[in-house]
């Protein structure tokens, strides 16, 4: 459903009553709201109801999917919000525990794990049609981001995760691309360590964020060695994987002339900050990693993952 340029939101975007920077620790009570819209549209609202976009769809067992999953990672028998005597609505159930919940990561466990299957049930239908899904299913991913985006909420899902953004710019101009690029079969061990890194960013865990940054790294360039038929040792480092992939001219000699920073820049950027802050024992003193660093490392691993895939694919075929 389309998003309307409400009245009053003009009037508040003319006072300059909007959110400038983006938060985290709660999802509002009318984003929450608008997130239960959304499922009506995509999944259905009525639990009897079988769907007509013809992939054996059924409303209950989708909202009970969900559920389930819940319960069984929570070590529940029912969501606190389930009726203890009636007939269980499965979709009365996790709404409202949606709206009841204090906790943002549990909020956020909700709305990954419901879209995930709305994501599911929209590549089900591509397949079984050969087409792209209906637009209430196929719109509702992109719906959500606005909504997040709309009470300044820095959180997207993307990819089937929901990822933390930092800055607007930097997320649609570095992250999204890299992970779009990684999306292919080849890089899909990359794709995974670099969800994994802004997972750990978002919990919290900003030395394990710095480990699997690196480790998303090294597997794009082995990615694109072992495409491309480029020989490198099974052991080899960060280090020689930028050596083999400058030696095959992943970027034209002519400008690495021009750059010749360039080297420089690929291995001590990911690496060093990686090495420096949580490669190596810690000694008697905790090292503690801030989180803007952590942001900005995440970003420049981004940058670097999007230079990287795309330089490969502008290589002549082989």
């Amino acid at each position: 459903m389309a998003i309307f340029d409400l009245f009053s939101k003009r009037q508040k975007a003319l006072r300059g009553d909007v959110p400038d920077v983006y938060t985290y620790d709660d999802l509002p009570n009318a984003l929450r709201v608008q997130i239960v819209h959304i499922w009506s549209d995509a999944l259905g609202s009525n639990e009897d109801y079988y769907d007509n976009y013809g992939c054996g769809h059924n409303v209950q067992s989708a909202y009970k999917f969900i559920v389930d999953t819940l319960c069984r990672e929570y070590g529940m028998f029912r969501l606190p919000t389930a009726d203890k005597y009636g007939k269980r609505m499965y979709l009365t159930e996790l709404a409202n525990y949606l709206l009841q919940v204090d906790e943002v990561e549990k909020q956020l466990d909700i709305v990954e794990l419901s879209f995930r299957y709305i994501d599911r049930l929209t590549r089900k239908y591509d397949y079984l049609h050969k087409r792209n899904a209906s637009e209430s299913v196929d719109d509702a991913i992109e719906e959500l981001n606005a909504r997040f985006k709309e009470h300044g909420i820095g959180f997207q899902f993307i990819e089937g995760e929901i990822v933390r953004v930092d800055s607007e710019l930097l997320h649609s101009e570095a992250v999204k691309p890299a992970l779009r690029l990684l999306n292919e079969k080849s890089y899909q061990g990359a794709q995974q360590e670099f969800l994994s890194a802004y997972e750990h960013y978002r919990h919290g865990k900003h030395k394990e964020a710095l480990n699997d940054c690196l480790k998303a790294f090294e597997s794009t360039m082995k990615a694109i060695c072992d495409k491309r038929k480029w020989a490198y040792q099974a052991n080899a480092t960060s280090k020689a994987l930028i050596q083999v992939c400058l030696d095959n001219d992943l970027v034209p000699s002519f400008w690495q002339q021009q750059l010749s920073s360039l080297r420089s820049m690929l291995e001590s950027s990911i690496p060093t900050g990686r090495n420096k802050l949580s490669g190596h024992g810690q000694g008697s003193t905790p090292t503690t990693v801030p989180g803007y660093l952590v942001a900005y490392m995440l970003h420049m691993t981004a940058s670097t993952l999007v230079f990287l895939t795309t330089a490969e694919k502008n290589l002549a075929t082989i």
